[in-house]
């Protein structure tokens, strides 16, 4: 049976699409929703550490406020946090995002590694949106954070980026959308694309693995198969749900 960690109250715990900075509750409950998450998955065997710097994210999420352009999100503070410290947690060298949209949650991801959130050196953090327009307003925007270039954004299909990735992918962010009604379902397709770029110990993070629908469930199954993933741990925060899976 899979393991799921659900904070108290995430039926109700949900963002003003067009509110992006909406304040959901008071900062203590929101820190001990992450905490018990993170300690959720370093029980299960996901991550080996927990801990992040919380001031450091705090001044990652100020600087998000300040600078990027978000028409409408469903990334709840909650979720925000949470990305944000697996990827403190687990210190990516190369991160691949993909279905980034304006790079909010790319950079939820990205900004433990850039930015005034940085708490380790990365090699190559990479978002992907298959949207041209959208890929562009979320490179605008990861530059006001990162002038390095090492978080950055490409308009391409990201079955296309992982096939032909060239060397390991320490973290791969799930939040992509197939055409043709696949929906998330394209998420089996993108991370067995990848499985074998990834090394052992890395992350897959599948957002909306609550309200992701059928499409999604075959994905489910696969990595909570432990012939194919060594952990995986359902977080829900809110109803999008995030699925945190180790190799």
């Amino acid at each position: 049976m899979a393991r799921a960690y659900e904070a108290d109250g995430w039926r109700g715990h949900e963002m003003s699409f067009g509110d992006p900075h909406r304040t959901l509750e008071p900062l203590e409950r929101e820190v001990a929703a992450v905490d018990g998450a993170l300690a959720c998955l370093v029980e299960e065997g996901v991550l080996e550490l927990a801990a992040y710097d919380g001031e450091k994210f705090l001044a990652h999420r100020r600087a998000v406020r300040e600078k990027f352009e978000i028409p409408w999100t469903a990334i709840t503070p909650r979720m925000q946090r949470l990305l944000y410290a697996i990827n403190a947690a687990r210190r990516p060298r190369v991160l691949v995002a993909v279905g980034v949209f304006c790079g909010n949650t790319f950079i939820s991801n990205a900004g433990a590694g850039v930015g005034p959130g940085a708490c380790y050196t990365a090699e190559a953090l990479i978002g992907v949106e298959i949207k041209p327009e959208e890929a562009e307003r979320a490179e605008r925007n990861v530059r006001r954070i990162d002038p390095t270039g090492v978080a950055r954004v490409v308009a391409a299909d990201a079955l296309d980026v992982v096939t032909e990735f060239d060397g390991p992918i320490d973290l791969l962010y799930l939040d992509a959308n197939g055409d043709a009604g696949r929906g998330k379902g394209i998420y089996l397709e993108i991370l067995q694309a990848a499985y074998d770029r990834m090394p052992a110990g890395s992350l897959v993070l599948a957002h909306n693995s609550v309200n992701g629908g059928d499409p999604v469930k075959p994905y489910l199954d696969w990595v909570r198969d432990p012939g194919n993933m060594r952990a995986s741990v359902n977080v829900i925060f809110d109803p999008e749900g995030l699925e945190v899976s180790a190799k």
